[in-house]
């Protein structure tokens, strides 16, 4: 978060995995000399859940945050766009992972962008956003703390972290050696780096909080990464807040940290042509090669990638090294959107940016100690759409090579703002937004198993669909986060926004799944298809569930649902399905509603249950409907003469049907028109009443129908006829 604003306006697969692409070593662009920055504050919390519990309430409703971007301009862009060579071009089969928790996290903060974030630990799983932090239970997504106001850990503290209000631009991140949960932000003022680590597995315990001074500089768009010798940190500094002159690399002393004692920061400030750097953070168990430097990446040019490796050495400052960059050639690309905004949305002009200037954070790497591998991802142009361009480095100690790469981008749908990550398997998830003008922006994740071709993704899976745009400003995300669960080392957890009502009020999701391959223990997956469906009062919908064994589970599968609508009644035919080793088998889900059942969107749960096995999924029903009204009340007419009434429709919860109009209740020798005789979704129509010289005089109700299939909707007006 860089400022904030009030009530602003403003037939074949391409395999491009090449195990010796060529590297140079380019001119060395950082600082010489490290800078070091001691804490100038540093304490002990209360319990978070205490300081939770005795914050005031409030919100940051009606900010609006305007992000500042770097001014370089990525080398090579501008070009002429080429034909992507690593667009992938062979479909593959439905994505064969297991879903698992799919919820709701925090949102609404009336913040643009919300900087979505999360990392999953032992026990739970942590959100954070602009403003706001939440602590869910892993195992049922239930709320354990939250959400709040991230300064809340501050409180107490003093200083910029505590009083002057929540800069943003938060980052958490799960210390998996360590069992401890890392925290930061910037300051409200933008004078301070506040960061905190807490004491315990337990996100809801006490921190140890550190105050780190900007020394003038903004420290915009951090991104954190763990390793064994430090937690690194890379920024965007702009000097005096306005003015970019490179990007940051910092350290920060986990030792201390860990024990909250002393730390310090060292840093290397980089030149103007160095921006959005990503540090390496640590997934797995098992730690990188003894005394191996952590790795940062940035996007070099339009063809290549930038590697640098920071050796940090705290008790002699003066011996910290920050060296490179190393060029990795990739595939050449075009930013998507030029870097800028392009990507579109349904039912707006508004377009949403794309920030294909910049990796995405996080650049994951695991040590499977015959490899080391990084996986990283950024947005790219792909023909006339938008793909994301993901990469498997090896080796990149040595001589870092690009294993694999792939531009996913499977239809004309926009996919950007990814995270990707790999499990303890080898298996990659790749997490996204995708939005076109015919989807409204959606949270989607793709993935891979190593015995799929290389560069390749399997077919797409849905977290959940937006049903709606952000209007009024263009920044998108910033960021999301695809974590692994240190328990299993298998369970990826991805965390986006979309919007249920379009505006600036946004939604995130939380979800979990992880690949069928990579624990090995029987079990069934349970998918259910559309994601969502449509309907009215009185109408229906269908949905089909799907079981599918793995690693030899046989049994027989039952089904329940949660969230059924009030006056609707939501039926299985058959109600269990019996699957045989490494089959799958299908149900259908019909929802039948009423005309009593309101119109709303509802979440609807399926779950499936063999013996002590149970797995669930949601599928969305939109029950849509409108309103009748009629204006004005009463009209008076002589015999002979006609009058007009205006019938309005007003579509509730996206309502589309055709509304037909009709009328009761005209007295003898009167007729009525309607003008037009029928409307789509909202809109209105005139009805002309026309009397004959033999109309009986008196006062007669009117009764103006709108039928929409089985939908009816009437309004009453009054007719005086007189002499």
């Amino acid at each position: 978060m860089k400022s904030n604003i009030h009530s602003v306006t403003v037939g074949c697969i391409a395999i491009l995995f090449l195990s010796f692409v060529p590297v140079q070593v380019l001119a060395q662009k950082s600082s010489p000399k490290p800078t070091v920055i001691p804490a100038y504050h540093h304490d002990v919390s209360s319990p978070l859940s205490q300081l939770v519990g005795s914050a005031p309430a409030s919100s940051p409703a009606g900010q609006v945050v305007i992000p500042l971007r770097p001014t370089r301009p990525l080398p090579g862009s501008g070009a002429p766009a080429g034909e992507d060579l690593a667009l992938q071009r062979l479909p593959l089969p439905l994505v064969n992972t297991i879903p698992g928790l799919n919820f709701d996290g925090v949102g609404a903060n009336g913040l643009i962008p919300p900087d979505t974030n999360g990392s999953v630990g032992a026990t739970q799983f942590v959100q954070i956003v602009n403003v706001k932090f939440a602590v869910y239970d892993k195992t049922s997504g239930a709320t354990l703390l939250g959400p709040a106001l991230i300064n809340t850990i501050w409180s107490g503290f003093g200083g910029d972290c505590d009083t002057s209000g929540n800069g943003g631009d938060p980052v958490v991140v799960w210390d998996k050696a360590a069992q401890r949960w890392v925290v930061s932000q910037l300051s409200g003022n933008y004078n301070s780096w506040c960061m905190a680590v807490s004491q315990t597995a337990d996100a809801t315990g006490k921190y140890y909080r550190y105050a780190f001074s900007s020394g003038g500089n903004l420290d915009d768009y951090p991104k954190l990464g763990v390793w064994p010798d430090a937690y690194y940190r890379a920024t965007n500094t702009f000097q005096n807040k306005s003015t970019f002159i490179g990007a940051n690399a910092c350290a920060f002393d986990r030792a201390n940290m860990l024990s909250g004692g002393a730390a310090n920061e060292i840093c290397f400030q980089q030149s103007s042509s160095v921006a959005s750097l990503l540090p390496s953070d640590l997934d797995g168990i098992t730690a990188p090669p003894s005394g191996e430097p952590d790795f940062f990446v940035e996007l070099a040019s339009t063809s290549s990638l930038g590697l640098f490796k920071f050796h940090v050495d705290f008790a002699n400052p003066q011996n910290s090294t920050f060296t490179g960059p190393t060029a990795i050639s990739v595939t050449s690309f075009n930013e998507l959107c030029g870097g800028g905004i392009c990507v579109p949305q349904p039912g707006t002009s508004q377009q949403l940016d794309s920030l294909g200037d910049r990796l995405m954070f996080r650049l994951a790497y695991r040590n499977f100690t015959d490899h080391e591998a990084l996986v990283v991802t950024h947005s790219v142009m792909a023909g006339s759409t938008g793909g994301a361009r993901w990469y498997e480095i090896r080796n990149p100690n040595g001589t870092p090579t690009v294993f694999q790469q792939g531009t996913f981008a499977p239809d004309s749908n926009y996919r950007w703002m990814g995270s990707i990550a790999m499990d303890k398997a080898g298996d990659i998830a790749l997490g996204y937004s995708a939005s076109s003008g015919s989807i409204h922006p959606a949270v989607r994740y793709a993935g891979r198993i190593p015995s799929d071709p290389p560069g390749s993704m399997e077919t797409e899976a849905s977290i959940i669909d937006g049903t709606a745009s952000q209007i009024g400003q263009s920044r998108w995300g910033d960021y999301s986060s695809m974590s692994i669960d240190p328990a299993d080392d298998c369970t990826f957890w991805y965390t986006n926004e979309y919007y249920t009502t379009s505006g600036t009020s946004w939604q995130t999701r939380i979800a979990s799944f992880q690949f069928t391959s990579c624990t090995g223990t029987p079990g069934f997956s349970l998918t259910a298809s559309p994601g969502s469906q449509s309907t009215v009062p009185g109408g229906s919908a269908t949905y089909t569930a799907t079981a599918t064994s793995f690693n030899g589970f046989t049994g027989t599968v039952n089904l329940t649902i949660k969230g059924c609508p009030t006056a609707a009644t939501c039926t299985f035919n058959p109600t269990s399905i019996t699957l045989p080793p490494n089959g799958s088998g299908n149900s259908t889900l019909t929802v039948q509603t009423s005309s009593s059942t309101k119109a709303g969107t509802y979440t609807l749960t399926i779950t499936g249950t063999s013996g002590s096995l149970t797995q669930s999924t949601t599928v969305t029903l939109v029950v849509s409907s409108f309103t009748l009204s009629a204006s004005p009340s009463t009209q008076t007419v002589k015999r002979g003469a006609s009058t007009t009434y205006t019938a309005n429709v007003n579509a509730v919860n996206g309502f589309n049907g055709v509304v037909t109009f009709g009328v009761s209740g005209l007295p003898a020798n009167a007729t009525g028109m309607f003008s037009p005789p029928s409307v789509t979704g909202s809109g209105h129509s005139t009805l002309t009443v026309s009397t004959g010289r033999k109309t009986p005089t008196g006062t007669f109700t009117l009764t103006i129908k709108g039928t929409s299939g089985g939908l009816t909707q009437t309004a009453t007006v009054s007719l005086k006829v007189s002499r």
